[in-house]
């Protein structure tokens, strides 16, 4: 007899097509039979040693987070309430061209310190691992949710390279090249940049075009966080599109948003790029957050050239007088390509988290706001605080457009995006409530897509970009990842007041077929995994 049968739920099966009322039977970690209520009738009802009564709940896929920022939290934290709560049984870490392997022992030391704001310093974690693949065999320990990864471009180059503003050698491009190849070989879905982090934002199109053609050997797709959501946004986009023509790889733009004063309500102008674009034969999906105030570390707003060669040489520059006024000028006046070509506007940027609880008082207020309490400039307040906390300070950036959000979520090759930074005192709600989010307030309270949409934005579809041939449907044969909720209660608990409180209306969550959420907690289970590439 099964394990288990999910009785009388209505079936939203991640293909866009309508809901059906069906019994779903689990076994093994797979979806063994589905018996529509049609098929049913007159028939016995399939049976199993647990049957769960699925009567008002919405049985869908697994949510895929195509942007995570996990890549420790899932070793740090068993409970990972965070994603799993939120129905998301697979996350892709390895972000924004900045992770942990492959690396040596010097570029795991520099890594660990410039995105100290993403993942915390990592004291807690016993780094047993340099490669691609030994990272992924220590997720396969058992963490909460399964993990697919993207290599990094920008570790890669500090691998190569370092973390200076030059052209790499052919030496150099080789050695980037091998990395990524091996990476590749080792389960690696594809490979990520931060064009407007240091040191991938050295990397010339030529150099980034090489390398997208060895992800493309492998059946990989590349994901950057390109050069500027800001003054140069459609440009940047326009980049990406005619670089991965070159190189004839699959594309996924990461967090496709348009923000700041100069793209309010520019999305169309996106989207007819896009579509041209994939009229003339690209492969092109992208990922989206549905809230309007992005987030990032305090010291990723600066100039490039502030953060050449690295962490320790940053925190020289800010010390010195003369070289962090030039610094102010160029962040206040001209505008950073860091904070992508628009002078910073100060109140707009709030302190989400620190490390050191000494500097607690700046978190939840702006900078402008701290600024004026203290009788100091923005400036000052910045400087001292990513010296103070040798950069680790993440903020909250309050310049993005909902009718930009909408629109771009509409679109046919839109995907879903946490783009969750878990570290800090007041994260960014997205961290906690995107998904809920989606099915709550843009599903049901807006109708910006119905129901069956958005849990193919959220399912089918990523994993479709994954190559995953058995995940994002519900189908016999798949994979038993699975989310209960009740369309007529799915929230986001998490708020900008309070970011962490976890959502409603997902009662019970599964992964390869065992529930880690239960009656809405959290079980001890860790059924998940590495997902790695499937090989073409």
């Amino acid at each position: 007899m099964e394990e288990l049968v999910i009785r009388d739920a209505d079936v939203v099966d991640g293909s866009g097509e309508p809901s059906y009322r069906a019994d779903v039977v689990v076994d093994g970690g797979r979806i063994v039979s589905v018996v529509k209520e049609a098929a049913a009738a007159g028939c016995q009802r399939p049976r199993a040693r647990r049957e769960l009564d699925a009567e008002g709940l919405v049985l869908s896929p697994g949510f895929i987070d195509m942007h995570a920022h996990s890549d420790l939290a899932l070793l740090r934290d068993p409970d990972h309430s965070a994603k799993a709560a939120q129905g998301v049984t697979l996350e892709v870490v390895g972000q924004d061209g900045l992770s942990y392997a492959p690396v040596d022992d010097r570029t795991l030391g520099e890594v660990r310190r410039a995105i100290a704001g993403w993942n915390g310093p990592g004291d807690d974690i016993d780094f047993d691992w340099r490669s691609v693949g030994e990272y992924l065999d220590r997720l396969d320990r058992g963490i909460a949710v399964n993990a697919a990864y993207l290599i990094p471009q920008g570790t890669v180059r500090a691998l190569a390279v370092g973390w200076e503003d030059r052209e790499a050698t052919e030496a150099e491009l080789e050695r980037m090249r091998r990395l990524v190849a091996e990476g590749m070989e080792q389960g690696a879905v594809g490979m990520s940049s931060g064009l407007t982090y240091t040191p991938g934002m050295y990397a010339k199109d030529a150099e980034l075009t090489e390398l997208c053609r060895v992800v493309a050997e492998y059946g990989g797709y590349y994901c950057p966080h390109h050069r500027s959501y800001g003054a140069g946004a459609l440009a940047a986009y326009e980049e990406m599109v005619e670089l991965i023509r070159e190189a004839g790889c699959p594309l996924h733009l990461a967090h496709a948003t348009m923000n700041f004063g100069v793209n309010k309500g520019r999305a169309p102008e996106l989207l007819t790029l896009l579509d041209d674009a994939l009229a003339a034969g690209a492969d092109i999906t992208l990922d989206t957050y549905p809230y309007t105030p992005g987030c990032t570390t305090l010291v990723a707003l600066l100039p490039s050239w502030a953060s050449e060669g690295g962490p320790e040489a940053v925190l020289e520059r800010l010390a010195d007088e003369a070289t962090a006024e030039r610094i102010r000028h160029h962040m206040e006046q001209i505008g950073s390509d860091g904070c992508h070509g628009v002078p910073v506007e100060w109140e707009t940027i709030e302190i989400s988290g620190v490390t050191d609880p000494a500097l607690a008082e700046y978190v939840g207020r702006t900078v402008l706001e701290s600024a004026r309490l203290r009788g100091e400039t923005p400036w000052a307040v910045a400087r001292r605080l990513l010296l103070a906390d040798r950069l680790a300070p993440t903020i909250l950036q309050h310049v993005g457009h909902e009718e930009n959000v909408r629109a771009i979520m509409r679109h046919r090759v839109h995907t879903g995006g946490s783009d969750g930074i878990l570290q800090g005192s007041k994260p960014h709600p997205r961290a906690y409530g995107t998904f809920p989010h989606y099915l709550g307030h843009y599903v049901r309270e807006l109708g910006v897509l119905s129901l069956e949409e958005c849990v193919a934005h959220l399912t089918a579809r990523p994993a479709a970009r994954l190559r995953l041939p058995d995940r994002g449907l519900v189908r016999e044969g798949y994979r038993a990842d699975l989310v209960l909720f009740d369309p007529a209660t799915v929230a986001a608990g998490s708020t900008f007041e309070e970011p962490r409180r976890l959502p409603t209306g997902i009662p019970y969550v599964l992964v390869d077929g065992r529930f880690v959420i239960e009656d809405g907690r959290r079980t001890d289970v860790l059924a998940g995994r590495a997902v790695r590439r499937t090989p073409v």
